[in-house]
């Protein structure tokens, strides 16, 4: 009898903190996507920051707020973040909903030396935004990559930047700089996304077909892409398939 108590009593207590646990597990999302916009606007608001010819020249953004070098020592999974994309026909339209990121592998422990680092990422063309949404992709070798050029008077159309389909930049300890992540990888996380939008939902029907609206958490950072860089005055993509 007090076996059969125990392992009922048990049960009510596995049952009441399964609905704790997915509560605080939302909460992450929610905090990391208020954190996206946070660290987007901050970067995007000093006097030597991404310039704003890429910028107006990219088809998405990925930010991952404070990505810590201990996660090397948990599993190998360094970041977590969101991604958003201009929508619309050749990319010409708003900056859509985010998907949620993960970013993992290679020598991003090293870079990050012991210090709390913000990543942001802008993808170039449709291609490369089309294979990260699509699965997951090893930059330098499935989607090229290089180190963004930084400055407000930066030459954007340098040979390096012309061919990378993603330019990568770096944040820490105040220092903002572009940073070599090749060897890195970066693909979406689904079951973030399941957590912020309450049902699963794949990452380019999130970007490219308007599945789901963008949540208060992600205001902040895709209003502010939507008044840094309205208009995309550089793609000559092919609209999504």
């Amino acid at each position: 009898m007090k076996k059969r108590f125990a392992a009922y009593f048990m049960g009510l207590l596995m049952a009441a903190s399964l609905p704790l646990s997915a509560a605080q597990d939302a909460k992450k999302e929610t905090d990391r996507l208020q954190n996206c916009g946070t660290v987007l606007k901050e970067i995007l608001d000093i006097p030597d920051d991404i310039p704003q010819d890429l910028l107006d020249k990219a088809d998405c953004v990925i930010v991952y707020p404070s990505v810590l070098k201990a996660a090397f020592v948990i599993g190998g999974s360094y970041g977590r973040g969101a991604m958003t994309c201009r929508t619309g026909e050749h990319y010409t339209g708003p900056w859509s909903a985010p998907t949620m990121m993960a970013l993992e592998g290679g020598s991003i422990g090293f870079q990050l030396g012991g210090q709390a680092t913000d990543f942001v990422l802008l993808v170039m063309n449709g291609r490369g935004a089309h294979s990260i949404l699509n699965s997951k992709v090893k930059l330098g070798a499935d989607a090229s990559v290089a180190a963004g050029p930084k400055g407000r008077t930066a030459a954007a159309a340098t040979d390096v930047t012309l061919r990378a389909e993603v330019l990568s930049y770096s944040r820490a300890r105040g220092l903002f700089a572009g940073v070599s992540l090749e060897g890195s990888t970066v693909r979406p996380d689904n079951d973030a996304n399941e957590r912020v939008y309450g049902k699963k939902v794949e990452a380019e029907s999130i970007v490219f077909k308007g599945a789901v609206a963008v949540p208060p958490a992600a205001q902040r950072l895709v209003s502010y892409l939507n008044q840094k860089s309205p208009k995309n005055l550089g793609s000559d993509n092919p609209p999504p398939q």
